[in-house]
């Protein structure tokens, strides 16, 4: 125990390793490429590989994809504003793929919402193999650009992109081609077992590991937290957050002033709910979901279409800025009620791999999650993430515990009476 507390003592915190300009944790290893301003220039992006770049207040930019026919790509784009910018409810990032037609194959925005707080905002563009549109092997063009309202509240200046190309191959047998229409969606009976405390992530690859449970931490107003939830193939996810009281003489209200967005394994958006407060407690859970199913992907609602593979779900937590004019700084208690249903299955038959490999499960072998352990299996991630190799750790590891038990001999044998 004195060993895990000494290690811990080393490592950054989730908020130490978020950029200091916007509070979100870039993953540590992405690569940064500037984005072209036509397709003639555009850089290749490689499926499995992460990426920063900058996104300009004006323009689009392009980048390149080598795709096979029969592959399936989604490109996700996290936008990252300063976190003293404003913004306005309409304003946000647009994300497409284009063939070398100029065919939009897909089209996908995201927006800051009433929240009116400037916060990470992700879009996926996607490139569906077997759709009408964009069947041909060969080259694509991902195309980001801001989405402004014209309303001229929104601060000039670029925005920090994250973005991290994903591939799923083709299944190896053709499964059913309709979305199931019966499924259990009832609201299950809430959680009311003991809170359990865990610190948040401050990005997608940061995010803290949850399982079925009471989850508690805090929140500052303008603060973003992460948390990933292994659903497997089969399995229904419900969730529903709690935001605590002032605990003081509250007056006045913040309307949207905590959201709650889940995202797929490929980050691309499920569901949110919003609260109001008023410094009273507040409670609201997302709609119930299907179950993860590969056919899923065949369903008109937006939901159901996107719970199409088993992975990390993201729960994403928000508290806008205005939340601390109006009732202080905080931190402010957040709770979350985290429950998975449902018997695993082995899910569809895939004719390869996707990339990154093992993304569509929910193991440290089949999806690379961490299962929620504790700590010090989060402080090896974090060493991992910090730059620092696994060898490397286990021997500081390994370093810490025999300084630790040469101290307790050296006690022992201290406090042994003399003949």
């Amino acid at each position: 125990m004195t060993a895990a507390l000494a290690l811990t003592a080393l490592l950054p915190s989730a908020s130490a390793a978020a950029d200091g300009g916007s509070g979100y944790a870039f993953a540590p290893d992405a690569r940064t490429v500037t984005g072209a301003a036509s397709t003639t220039d555009a850089v290749p992006l490689e499926p499995g590989t992460t990426y920063r770049s900058t996104l300009p207040d004006k323009g689009e930019l392009y980048f390149r994809l080598e795709l096979a026919a029969a592959t399936t790509a989604y490109v996700p784009v996290t936008a990252v504003p300063p976190s003293s910018a404003t913004v306005s409810a309409s304003d946000g990032i647009e994300v497409s793929i284009e063939d070398a037609n100029g065919s939009a194959c897909d089209y996908d925005s995201a927006r800051f919402g009433a929240g009116l707080s400037p916060r990470p905002v992700t879009a996926v563009g996607r490139r569906d193999a077997g759709k009408a549109l964009c069947q041909a092997a060969g080259t694509y063009y991902v195309v980001v650009e801001r989405a402004v309202s014209g309303s001229h509240t929104t601060s000039p200046g670029s925005w920090d992109l994250e973005i991290a190309p994903v591939t799923e191959p083709a299944l190896a047998r053709t499964g059913a081609t309709a979305a199931p229409e019966a499924w259990n969606s009832a609201s299950p009976e809430p959680l009311t077992s003991d809170p359990r405390h865990r610190t948040a992530g401050a990005g997608f690859t940061t995010a803290r590991t949850l399982d079925q449970g009471v989850w508690q931490t805090g929140i500052t107003p303008g603060q973003t937290l992460y948390y990933a939830v292994p659903v497997d193939w089969g399995q229904q996810l419900h969730a529903t957050v709690d935001l605590g009281s002032t605990g003081g003489d509250a007056h006045g209200y913040v309307s949207a002033a905590l959201n709650l967005s889940l995202y797929n394994p490929v980050r691309g958006y499920v569901d949110d709910v919003s609260l109001g407060y008023d410094g009273t407690q507040k409670s609201s859970s997302l709609d119930p979901l299907p179950p993860v199913a590969y056919a899923n992907r065949y369903a008109v609602s937006g939901a159901q279409n996107a719970v199409r593979f088993a992975g990390a779900y993201y729960l994403v937590v928000h508290l806008t800025g205005q939340t601390a004019d109006t009732f202080g700084k905080g931190p402010y208690g957040v709770t979350l009620r985290v429950r998975v249903d449902g018997t695993p299955n082995s899910g569809p038959g895939y004719a390869g791999s996707p990339v990154p490999k093992g993304i569509f499960g929910v193991s440290w072998d089949r999806g690379g999650l961490l299962e929620p352990a504790g700590d010090d299996h989060t402080a090896m991630r974090a060493l991992a993430a910090g730059g620092i190799g696994t060898g490397t750790a286990l021997l500081l590891v390994l370093g810490v515990w025999t300084l630790v038990a040469r101290r307790a001999q050296s006690r022992a044998s201290a406090q042994k009476p003399t003949a």
